[in-house]
């Protein structure tokens, strides 16, 4: 396998930092290859303008996805980011390497995917979901939290972990086409024992080496949705 890992925690000595050093060693010991963005080590720009883009389509009024279309067109988009959609190109899995911060991705990583996945490179004209640019890919999230489990259960105090995770999972991996896997969540790591922490990377380098075994989430097709479109328009014009 060709595995990306993109990286968003500042601090190198941290788990987060652990658990990618882990993945390399891992999945390159297994024969598989692996690149690596380490967001704050490349001090990735989060922003999202027209620093984006080295032409304009309008000068006079910005529009991200119009200029997104014409940067397609015409390989207009900055070399920080082609270098980031070659590697999803390169890529057989993705995986988003991240502490949980406000129920969320770091800014940092979410700027990545503000800026990365641009319209008519990664999605557009009919190219998301099923029919999406990376289908036949998988990507997988691997997380800490400050908090144990028991607090992202279903009636936990801070929400169900599932629906928290949804808008990464659906929103941004199934939206451009990637068969999307179950997360690795490493609970409460700032809390925990060295012995503890060690158990985690055990269970990081099982989750990785059967990464080609593990099913995806299920999730309705893009069919099923467009059915229920349909009959819901058809109830509305009888």
């Amino acid at each position: 396998m060709k595995v990306f890992i993109v990286h968003a925690h500042p601090e190198p000595k941290s788990f987060n930092g652990a658990l990618t050093r882990h993945a390399k060693v891992v999945l390159e010991n297994a024969a598989h290859e692996v690149k690596i963005s380490d967001l704050y080590a490349m001090k990735f720009d989060p922003v999202s303008d027209r620093r984006n883009f080295t032409s304009q389509k309008n000068q006079e009024y910005f529009r991200q996805q119009t200029e997104e279309l014409y940067a397609t067109e015409i390989d207009g988009f900055a070399l920080d980011i082609s270098l980031e959609m070659e590697k999803l190109d390169w890529c057989d899995v993705l995986v988003f390497q991240f502490p949980l911060w406000w129920f969320s991705v770091p800014a940092i990583l979410k700027g990545w995917v503000d800026r990365v996945f641009a319209m008519g490179r990664i999605y557009g004209s009919g190219k998301w979901y099923d029919n999406g640019t990376f289908q036949g890919k998988k990507a997988m999230l691997s997380l800490t939290t400050g908090g144990s489990e028991t607090m992202y259960s279903e009636t936990g105090l801070n929400g169900f972990i599932d629906d928290l995770l949804f808008p990464i999972h659906h929103g941004i991996f199934r939206f451009v086409g990637f068969d999307v896997l179950p997360p690795f969540i490493a609970w409460a790591v700032n809390r925990v024992g060295e012995e503890q922490r060690q158990h985690y990377l055990e269970i990081y380098q099982q989750r990785l080496l059967s990464i080609d075994k593990t099913p995806a989430i299920a999730y309705p097709a893009l069919a099923d949705y467009d059915e229920k479109f349909q009959l819901k328009s058809a109830n509305k014009a009888s």
